[in-house]
């Protein structure tokens, strides 16, 4: 059996920062560029500084999320994108190389998996998988909730319950899962945010340390949560979902509150961990 890719990975123990970016909320509304969020990412770019955009949404392929924010004025290389997508095909090539699964999902996670080598099948597969999909009908939840029934495990994208679109939210893969749920009693792993493991993957596919590693995000119970497990510092923006008087609801809280990203300067934010050695 072939080692995964990158099963020996080090971590690049110098100083130099990474930003893993949350991008609806935060980069964008919609179809639209938040303000500031251009200057933002040229000052990424302009101080060398390693970046991702990290992302919950599983449907589409880092091909797609290019060509979206290229359509809105910013200019980003397809590996600067990781999503829940990814996530789930490091997991399975690190825990399960060469494993069989029965996917429900769109091209950008059947393409991840492909790439880590799973076979999409619904012959005796070892997993059931459920990310975004246009194709969700009666007749897969039947199959997944039989295959499950008959010992395949169970794992998703993300856990998150609506997806935004143009003329409001709808359901996301958090609630595809739910039915299965409920008729199997089984609950779904879920790999994205605010499972730490993705920012486990997301920070690997970089090669830096925790202790440089800044997430920067719109929503306290993904975002921040998933940063703050992950040992990462954590930047919380008030464009998207999260608003100031919200924070008091939450037990734990941000490294740093932004109006927006155009106020954070990357090559003067601390890590946590500066900022204790400073205090």
């Amino acid at each position: 059996m072939p080692e995964p890719e990158n099963y020996l990975i080090e971590d690049d123990l110098s100083n130099q920062k990474a930003f893993f970016i949350d991008m609806d909320g935060v980069i964008n509304k919609g179809n639209s560029l938040i303000p500031g969020a251009k200057g933002f990412v040229d000052r990424l770019k302009e101080g060398n500084h390693k970046f991702l955009f990290i992302t919950n949404n599983s449907y589409f392929t880092a091909a797609d999320l290019r060509n979206r924010l290229a359509s809105m004025g910013l200019e980003a290389d397809e590996s600067c994108f990781f999503t829940s997508a990814m996530s789930t095909a490091n997991f399975l090539e690190n825990q399960n190389y060469g494993c069989r699964a029965y996917v429900i999902g769109g091209p950008g996670l059947r393409q991840e998996l492909e790439s880590a080598g799973v076979r999409i099948t619904a012959e005796k597969p070892d997993y059931v998988i459920v990310g975004e999909t246009e194709e969700y009908d009666y007749m897969s939840i039947i199959e997944a909730t039989h295959l499950i029934q008959e010992g395949a495990r169970f794992i998703a994208t993300n856990q998150d319950i609506t997806g935004p679109t143009p003329r409001g939210p709808v359901p996301a893969c958090g609630a595809l899962v739910a039915p299965i749920e409920r008729v199997t009693g089984v609950k779904a792993y879920f790999l994205g945010k605010p499972n730490p493991v993705m920012m486990y993957w997301a920070r690997k596919k970089l090669k830096v340390h925790t202790r440089n590693s800044f997430m920067i995000g719109d929503r306290m119970d993904t975002d921040i949560v998933g940063g703050l497990e992950a040992g990462m510092t954590c930047c919380l923006v008030l464009t998207g979902v999260t608003s100031r008087d919200a924070l008091k609801k939450f037990p734990y809280k941000p490294d740093y509150i932004f109006e927006s990203v155009d106020e954070i300067d990357p090559d003067r934010i601390l890590s946590k961990w500066d900022k204790r050695c400073r205090k």
